[in-house]
């Protein structure tokens, strides 16, 4: 089959090559791909700087497609069902947070992409526990981005914990902060995305998307546009998207007292100086969001069931699996939102 190789450590090495079909066993399940997201990881992993990259690889995480065969002991999917899949391909099973299915937290944990062969590939091979069959009218297009659908989920429900009514701040129009846009959306918050001038493109997206408003940091005064919407109190919740030390300090500064800054950007730096005071003197909560788990999945296809979200709508490029150069490239100029890849055109759904 074909597939898109990281060969080597380092910048690039990355090579579209033949490989031998992924073959099933035990509780695995083998998956035709309709569609491979091109996600930050992806990219960091074609530059050579995420260390949790074990080569040679396929890379990709988040997909979707149709099953083709089954391990001997698999019990409930079938071959023919439509599926996406968490990233966990392997946890230890025996440390407390394994015990808890937070696998995100599993210090052992192999991830499809990253550790095993992922889904930039005509095929991949999941384990059962992984899948999650999709509701008949649920795009191919949609669920291939149920993985940052689901990081969106454990950041804005199972984190910060979003209510109705409340007043949310997305800093980072990329990728996951438009699905932390959506799924505040879906839990009755008014929301803000902020971004740069660079960003103009996805935060008219954001505002397509439903979030209520949209600052362009670059010309205009993100803080007095949220002092008149809360009587200078602050936002209920900030969440942290970019991965930029600057979004983070604002973020602080525009929380209100006793509000939430939920941090999921990753830093390019171990250590970095935040303003520290504002959490101590105003009692704010400051959270940690890695990734997701099983039951931000389970959450996700139900927002994806009832259609109050729709991940498709942040996809401003789907490129054939032979381009996939192409398609990285676009991501790494920052070009657009997201890039899929068509790894099968006979499956896909668009």
């Amino acid at each position: 089959m074909r597939a898109v190789v990281k060969q080597n450590p380092g910048f690039d090495q990355m090579e579209y090559t033949d490989i031998p079909e992924p073959e099933v066993s035990r509780d695995l399940v083998k998956i035709k791909i309709a569609y491979s997201g091109i996600c930050g990881t992806d990219q960091h992993a074609f530059k050579g700087t995420y260390a949790s990259t074990v080569t040679p690889i396929v890379l990709g995480h988040e997909f979707s497609g149709i099953v083709t065969e089954v391990g001997p002991e698999v019990k409930h999917v079938k071959v023919g069902d439509r599926v996406t899949s968490e990233t966990t391909f392997e946890t230890c099973m025996v440390c407390p947070s394994c015990l808890s299915r937070d696998y995100n937290l599993c210090s052992k944990r192999k991830g499809i992409g990253t550790q095993v062969n992922g889904s930039m590939a005509e095929y991949v091979v999941s384990r059962e526990e992984s899948i999650h069959i999709l509701p008949d009218h649920v795009s191919m297009l949609s669920a291939a981005l149920t993985e940052p659908l689901a990081c969106g989920v454990h950041a804005s429900i199972e984190k910060a914990k979003v209510q109705p009514g409340e007043l949310v701040c997305v800093f980072g129009a990329g990728a996951i902060g438009q699905m932390v846009a959506q799924v505040s959306k879906s839990q009755g918050a008014t929301v803000i995305v902020a971004g740069l001038s660079s960003d103009v493109a996805r935060l008219q997206l954001a505002k397509a998307a439903g979030a209520d408003y949209t600052v362009n940091q670059g010309e205009e005064d993100i803080d007095a546009i949220i002092r008149d919407l809360t009587d200078g109190y602050g936002v209920d919740v900030a969440f942290e998207c970019s991965g930029a030390v600057p979004a983070l300090n604002k973020a602080l500064q525009l929380v209100r007292r006793k509000g939430r800054v939920i941090q999921m950007g990753v830093f390019a730096e171990e250590k970095n100086t935040i303003f520290t005071d504002l959490i101590l003197h105003r009692e704010i909560e400051y959270i940690g969001s890695r990734s997701q788990k099983p039951s931000s999945w389970r959450t996700s296809i139900e927002l994806l069931d009832k259609g109050t979200v729709v991940p498709e709508k942040i996809v401003t490029n789907i490129v054939s699996l032979e381009e996939w150069r192409k398609g990285f490239e676009e991501m790494m100029r920052g070009e657009g939102i997201k890039t899929v890849i068509c790894c099968n055109s006979d499956i896909a759904e668009e």
